[in-house]
């Protein structure tokens, strides 16, 4: 099974300015994605490279909402723009469901023009590990977000996620990704911290 990285998730109770506070951090202008209604969301995103990105997104407030809970726990977002998720894109969900940790999700088919996709989204909204562990998706159209966005020259340096029991994500994590960008650490509270390359300079996003 191949398994790559895809994307940063930051979640935001209000896109216009979510995205403000990661353009202000960043010093770079993201650009419109657009609306997922299976989830009632909506997005914008930056590139991270060739097949990489980064994506603010909050709940559609003109959507209606899904009678099942959104993806990245955006149903209990509160306070400012954090990374909510990163994101996993997998060839196979089946096999990497069944290697997954417990509460890694559900398959929901999403899309949003001709870009297809399934995502595994939790019962509970909140993924393993409190959110340490990634999201897992498949693609299933050819097309993909990062080739089509401007490429402003941002690039994710490194991802560090701190969690209670680093050797239990080690663990969870081993089938999927060997990426020396993902590093792991011990902390008291589970955090994620994003270091982005930037023209103007390297900076982090947590």
């Amino acid at each position: 099974m191949r398994a790559t990285f895809d994307h940063l998730a930051i979640t935001a109770t209000d896109l216009e300015l979510g995205t403000a506070d990661v353009e202000t951090a960043l010093g770079t202008q993201l650009q419109q994605g657009g609306h997922h209604p299976e989830m009632a969301t909506h997005n914008a995103l930056l590139s991270l490279g060739p097949q990489e990105y980064l994506e603010v997104i909050a709940i559609d407030p003109e959507a209606r909402p899904p009678d099942h809970p959104r993806w990245f726990d955006l149903d209990r977002m509160a306070g400012p723009a954090r990374i909510g998720a990163w994101v996993l894109a997998v060839d196979d969900l089946e096999t990497a469901l069944r290697l997954a940790p417990e509460g890694a999700g559900t398959p929901v088919e999403v899309s949003r023009g001709d870009l297809r996709w399934r995502m595994c989204v939790p019962d509970s909204g909140t993924l393993p590990f409190e959110g340490a562990f990634p999201a897992l998706m498949q693609w299933l159209s050819r097309a993909h977000p990062a080739p089509r966005l401007q490429d402003r020259g941002c690039r994710l340096h490194g991802l560090r996620l701190g969690v209670p029991d680093p050797r239990k994500l080690e663990k969870a994590l081993a089938p999927f990704l060997q990426d020396p960008r993902i590093e792991i650490e011990h902390s008291v509270r589970t955090t994620l911290r994003a270091k982005i390359d930037t023209p103007s300079g390297r900076w982090t996003l947590e």
